[in-house]
């Protein structure tokens, strides 16, 4: 990721910061961004597109059918 001669990479604060943004850029590529906590569906007001009511068990059973 350096340069050849890495002191005439900070020589120009624009270089050095599109630089930046590269390896931060291929941080973001191979780690990948974290994830977040779902929060668990309401069950009052959840229906279907037929109107039936839905549950989190059936939420879950439709998870691990679509491997999610």
């Amino acid at each position: 990721m350096l340069p050849r001669r890495p002191s005439a990479l900070f020589r120009s604060r624009w270089a050095a910061l599109l630089w930046a943004a590269g390896v931060l850029w291929t941080a973001v590529s191979v780690a990948g961004v974290g994830t977040s906590h779902i929060p668990a569906v309401p069950t009052d007001n959840a229906t279907d597109v037929l109107g039936q009511p839905v549950d989190n068990e059936d939420l879950a059973l439709l998870r691990n059918v679509i491997g999610g």
